[in-house]
């Protein structure tokens, strides 16, 4: 042997070969086995029915959404139509009892009702008509009735007098007619 090896055997002691004693084993409880996976089917129709339904269901939910905001967008038109008739009413009643006042001056006669022409003519422009009240039956989704009168000669709820008059834009009331009614 070489002079290293001799080293290195000396620089290691020898082990006496130990004797292993055995330990029992402890038993691993049984594995549940996986359930086996069949092998995958060809569901590309199955994936093509769910992206149609998820397609269809996206459709429907934009269409309701494109229907929602024109009827809001209309609601906030109409409501924004009515402020501002209603901003104007007060012009309108003035015109009103202006025309039913005498006056000797013709010309300013004559301007007055051209300019209550010209704010009858921009109220029908938008829409907004007068609600008819005189000798109709009285009805509280149009009318508010301040007075009542006992009159023969008039039929029952029958609207007599007319204190202010009523608006109305297509089926939503601006301003009740203030009236007198019959009986």
């Amino acid at each position: 042997m070489s002079d290293k090896k001799k080293k290195h055997d000396k620089a290691k002691p020898e082990q006496p070969s130990e004797v292993r004693e055995e330990q029992p084993r402890q038993e691993e409880p049984p594995r549940e086995e996986a359930p086996r996976q069949e092998p995958p089917k060809d569901d590309s129709a199955e994936k093509l029915a769910a992206a149609e339904d998820k397609y269809l269901r996206l459709a429907a939910e934009y269409d309701n959404y494109r229907k929602r905001t024109a009827k809001e967008k209309e609601a906030i038109w109409s409501d924004a139509k009515a402020q501002t008739v209603t901003a104007f009413l007060p012009v309108y009643d003035n015109l009103e009892r202006a025309l039913k006042q005498e006056t000797a001056d013709d010309a300013f006669k004559k301007g007055v009702e051209m300019t209550m022409k010209g704010l009858r003519d921009a109220l029908t422009n938008l829409g907004v008509e007068v609600i008819p009240a005189m000798g109709e039956t009285f009805d509280p989704n149009r009318h508010n009735a301040v007075m009542h009168v006992e009159d023969e000669s008039a039929g029952e709820n029958t609207i007599v007098d007319v204190f202010q008059q009523g608006f109305i834009c297509g089926e939503k009331v601006i301003r009740f007619a203030m009236v007198k009614v019959a009986n």
